[in-house]
């Protein structure tokens, strides 16, 4: 005696609806993320480019004060003024020369200068210009200035026909500082910290 069986017919899946509190909780983060995200908008309208120009003070290879902004130059590192270098078996004022490329480059001309950064000690790191040529690369081309997260190919056609320091033999200005505690300690301006630049750039209007 053969048995016919048939399946069951399923029963549609009935969602049960959300108690009255899980709703209110759900609204309520909602409202949160969003009021998050509104302030976080309107946090980043006020991180903006500054621009100051003006006659340049020229302190070192890389560092200039326009009326009262000091200004260090983005993406380069220049010998310090009191470094020294080494050349054909003698020591020379690399940081002094650093000094003068910059003077010659800038030539008495309005200088120019924008960025959103700030370094540690509150100098703007700032695109300078004068006379429309870029100071930032334009030192690093005369070989007087390292690539310092920017600027790489330019440092390597610099070392590659010996200009500047590259003549000769030099600590990276950054161990420089580091071995002279006396001075200015930089940190380098790379991919990173220009992302944690931002984030306290955004923090700092709270």
């Amino acid at each position: 005696m053969s048995r016919s069986w048939s399946p069951r017919p399923r029963r549609g899946y009935v969602a049960r609806p959300r108690s009255l509190w899980r709703r209110l909780v759900d609204y309520g983060l909602a409202v949160i993320i969003l009021g998050l995200l509104i302030l976080l908008a309107a946090r980043l309208d006020r991180v903006e480019t500054r621009k100051t120009q003006g006659v340049a003070i020229i302190k070192d290879g890389d560092s200039i004060t326009l009326g009262t902004e000091r200004i260090r130059m983005r993406g380069i590192d220049a010998p310090e003024y009191t470094q020294t270098c080494r050349k054909n078996g003698a020591d020379y004022s690399c940081g002094t020369l650093a000094r003068q490329s910059l003077v010659r480059l800038i030539a008495g001309k309005p200088v120019s200068c924008t960025g959103w950064q700030r370094d540690r000690y509150g100098r703007l790191l700032g695109d300078c210009t004068a006379g429309g040529k870029d100071l930032n690369r334009a030192q690093v081309e005369a070989g007087w200035a390292v690539a310092y997260g920017d600027f790489e190919s330019e440092e390597a056609v610099a070392r590659a026909g010996k200009a500047g320091i590259w003549a000769g033999t030099f600590d990276q200005p950054q161990d420089w500082r580091d071995s002279h505690h006396g001075e200015v300690v930089e940190k380098k301006h790379g991919t990173l910290a220009s992302i944690g630049d931002a984030v306290r750039e955004i923090f700092r209007f709270w």
